[in-house]
């Protein structure tokens, strides 16, 4: 399943390519014009979800600044509460008009528990945009929040990081617990080193593009249980920052597993209380 969701995000960040390379987007409104003309949604959601019919209600709560501070950092949180958390199957994040629009698929194992349920990230905003969470529940029906966000640029900002300075740290990671998080949950943290380059950047000192290089898969685990499993693409910030909940547990270590376009394969752990 995440392999097909990977290529799926693949598929959409190529498709957005051909169409720029073709030249259609000479043909669309000025730029200022572009947020209030160009609606790419009902193309995305027969593309992603198969035209089916969402819902926009309570069972998914999405935040996210007006106006981003940083196009290349916007803040993001997705929150379920619990009366829903038990059926939320797969938490999808979208940006309308992002290169490759899918950010992120979120599926839910059962050390997710059943309370509260938080993800938040850091991504990046190309233009002026709604951007969309998704949850899919057990009987398969989409329900939706979604927020229109000022940024631009994030998706082509400048790699600052000296090139062989982010090789050599590639894949670190800190894994932490920050204590409780509402009844029955707890929240932790994970932070991973990786350029996460979109493809759209180029290098400051050489003039030359960047190769895209960014995360495609990870999972969490809690004492051995799945929290959640993602496929991703490139509109995930640099040095990926995620917060999550999970479900405390007798252990609870907290194992990372990621995968990256290159084929390679970063792991790391919270260390045991105590140490």
């Amino acid at each position: 399943m995440r392999v097909m969701a990977t290529r799926r995000l693949t598929r959409l960040g190529a498709l957005a390519a051909a169409v720029m390379a073709a030249g259609v987007m000479s043909t669309l409104p000025a730029a200022a014009d572009r947020p209030e003309e160009i609606d790419p949604w009902p193309i995305l959601q027969r593309d992603v979800f198969q035209s089916r019919e969402i819902a926009v209600d309570d069972v998914v709560a999405l935040e996210a600044p007006d106006r981003a501070e940083d196009a290349a950092l916007t803040p993001v949180t997705m929150r379920i509460p619990a009366a829903h958390a038990a059926e939320v199957k797969k938490l999808t994040l979208v940006i309308d008009k992002n290169p490759m629009p899918v950010v992120a698929e979120f599926s839910f194992g059962p050390a997710a528990g059943n309370g509260d349920r938080m993800i938040s990230t850091r991504v990046r905003v190309d233009m002026y945009s709604n951007v969309r969470a998704v949850a899919e529940m057990a009987d398969g029906s989409l329900h939706m929040a979604y927020k229109f966000v000022k940024a631009a640029g994030g998706c082509s900002a400048p790699a600052l990081k000296d090139p062989d300075a982010v090789l050599a740290e590639i894949g670190r990671m800190q894994i932490k617990s920050l204590g409780d998080s509402g009844p029955g949950m707890r929240e932790g943290l994970l932070m991973i080193k990786h350029p996460q380059y979109s493809g759209l950047q180029k290098n400051q000192a050489t003039g030359f593009w960047i190769l895209a290089k960014y995360i495609t898969n990870m999972e969490v685990k809690r004492g051995g249980e799945t929290v959640f499993s993602m496929s991703g693409g490139i509109s995930i910030s640099e040095d990926p920052n995620i917060r999550f909940t999970y479900a405390p547990a007798a252990d609870e270590t907290i194992e990372v597993t990621a995968k990256d376009v290159d084929g390679r394969v970063m792991t790391g752990a919270s260390m045991p209380k105590g140490s």
